[in-house]
């Protein structure tokens, strides 16, 4: 039970198979960007209120912090209690700067290996539920992308791919090499403008779309509140 007594219902995340609860945990604003980083013991009690109020969809990247929520995620995790999660984390940034926005996006085979080796070894797990690649690298082809990204799954590292932020053209390459499972991206009443041509081509392919900032980044909670 969650939330005044709401129960939070499961759904299927694409067709390949991933269930999980249809409200999910965005775990960023614990270790970077909103203010500075909160108490771990604190972040830890939410996310175990979380799960226990049946929300069991935890999402966070290798970029949040940086690494350090991944590395909170692991401490959460522990006792039993990553079996009762869906967890989502990202790749696909080398370098990033909170205060000034530097970024450096690589897709190549060897980050996109590295990086889902770093964050197994952060998160202490053998297997990523969900990964994303955070940003496409337009240097590399997707298809290059996605074809290590399919790779890591045969292989038993990661279950369901993703990608974060792309166009329609570059989810229809990618979903040809490897099924995507859901694409992640902005959509709130402020933020419409993926419904004219990566929401339909979603949802010609099966893939769900998870919405982070439906709530415009709190705006909205916050006037809700008030």
């Amino acid at each position: 039970m969650a939330g005044g007594g709401a129960v939070v219902p499961r759904m299927k995340l694409g067709s390949q198979g991933l269930e999980l609860s249809a409200q999910g945990l965005g775990c960023m604003g614990m270790s970077a960007a909103y203010g500075p980083p909160k108490p771990d013991d604190e972040m830890i009690h939410l996310i175990h209120y979380a799960i226990q109020s049946g929300i069991t969809f935890l999402d966070t990247s290798d970029i949040y912090g940086p690494h350090t929520n991944e590395i909170l995620l692991s401490k959460a995790l522990k006792d039993g209690v990553r079996d009762k999660v869906e967890l989502a984390t990202k790749f696909g940034f080398s370098s990033f700067r909170m205060d000034s926005q530097i970024r450096e996006v690589r897709g190549d085979p060897e980050y996109v290996r590295a990086a889902c080796e770093a964050s197994l070894k952060r998160l202490q797990l053998d297997c990523i539920d969900l990964y994303y690649q955070h940003r496409v690298d337009t240097r590399v082809p997707i298809e290059v992308t996605m074809g290590e990204m399919k790779k890591l799954v045969e292989e038993g590292k990661v279950k369901y791919a993703g990608l974060s932020e792309a166009s329609a053209s570059t989810i229809r390459r990618a979903h040809s090499v490897h099924p995507i499972t859901a694409v992640q991206l902005e959509w709130s009443l402020w933020s419409r403008d993926v419904e004219e041509d990566i929401i339909p081509t979603c949802r010609e392919l099966g893939i769900v779309i998870v919405a982070y900032s439906p709530l415009g980044r709190g705006f909205f909670s916050y006037v809700l509140n008030q």
